[in-house]
């Protein structure tokens, strides 16, 4: 999706949590998308404070994060810390600025919405000075889900992801490297980060444990889906696990239907959705992979197919890049919708 701003004006944008991997993400597809900005704030920690991080071609100096550094901005991007989140941005939208939230922090606040553009762009305009992104394994599942509820009502989803390490954050990429390197050579893969050695395993686990044996994880990919698609009883199950991949989450989903899909009709459908490339061809072994998904924009769908399992039900198999559509661009496409319908 290009950006959709209006060309002449220009806004003050602050990043919080600037020296992250989706706030490193964010402005590299600011400068990519010719976001408008006329003041850039970069925030962080006070130790990371002092640091110059390009953006396009100059270098801005990471300011601490303070209720001061926030003054003066119309649009701030929080991602960072649930505490940073919930402090800061209350301050951006006290001070009147527009805060766009990367944590789990305000996605199931009544007055927040929570916004994928491409499926619920009409809920920015119920905003009360904050917006919030999905986690970023919801959003390639609503992304594929939508263009077909939309015609044939959905009644049943099963979903299993297979997420990366970045997902968890930069710490988790060194944690992943470093059991790697120790394994090839004959070493103890130590683990910190993760309960248990991530490299050459796979983890059931993310998040804390909640009721019923099911990890916050899971529970948010069904609160967020149906807030997202306002399907405040949509029947989700969720399994999610944390795979040895540094960037791109993958998901197997089983959804079912008020009618039948063919698989023909499920490929057409998603080939005309917004922000979505099927990539479905088993004769020449094409399909969604998280390598390939990384540094690209869409979410990837393949191995469309029926599930045997029920007379309604479709399978298929997704990849994005989950700090890109999954963090920095949905909120860069948020603010982008927001400028376009005169909301900032």
């Amino acid at each position: 999706m290009a950006s959709q701003t209006r060309p002449g004006k220009l806004y003050n944008v602050a990043v919080v949590g600037a020296t992250g991997m989706v706030g490193t993400e964010f402005l590299k597809i600011a400068a990519e998308r010719a976001f408008p900005v006329k003041q850039l704030k970069l925030l962080a920690t006070e130790r990371s404070a002092g640091k110059r991080i390009p953006f396009g071609e100059s270098e801005i100096t990471v300011e601490a994060t303070t209720p001061a550094a926030l003054k003066g901005a119309d649009l701030v991007f929080v991602s960072a810390s649930d505490e940073a989140s919930k402090e800061y941005c209350a301050i951006a939208r006290d001070n009147g600025a527009i805060a766009i939230d990367d944590s789990g922090v305000w996605r199931q606040d009544p007055d927040v919405p929570l916004v994928v553009p491409e499926i619920n762009a009409d809920d920015i305009e119920q905003h009360k000075g904050i917006l919030a992104i999905p986690n970023c394994s919801t959003t390639p599942l609503v992304m594929c889900l939508w263009p077909l509820h939309k015609l044939n009502r959905v009644t049943r989803v099963i979903a299993d992801t297979y997420q990366s390490v970045s997902g968890t954050g930069t710490a988790a990429v060194g944690e992943l490297e470093a059991q790697s390197r120790a394994w090839a050579q004959g070493g103890e893969a130590a683990a910190s980060v993760y309960p248990q050695q991530i490299a050459f395993n796979l983890l059931p686990h993310i998040g804390s444990w909640k009721d019923g044996g099911y990890s916050s994880e899971e529970w948010k990919m069904t609160a967020e889906a149906r807030k997202i698609m306002h399907e405040p009883s949509l029947a989700l199950s969720a399994t999610c696990v944390r795979v040895p991949v540094f960037i791109g989450h993958s998901l197997a989903v089983h959804a079912e239907f008020e009618r039948p899909f063919s698989p023909d009709e499920v490929r057409t459908i998603l080939r005309d959705a917004p922000g979505v490339v099927v990539q479905d061809d088993l004769t020449a072994n094409v399909y969604p992979t998280p390598l390939a998904a990384a540094g690209e924009d869409p979410v990837y769908v393949g191995r469309i197919r029926k599930d045997v399992s029920s007379e309604n039900g479709i399978a298929m198999w997704i990849s994005s890049d989950n700090i890109r559509k999954g963090a920095a661009l949905d909120a860069i496409q948020i603010a982008e919708e927001m400028i376009a319908r005169g909301l900032v």
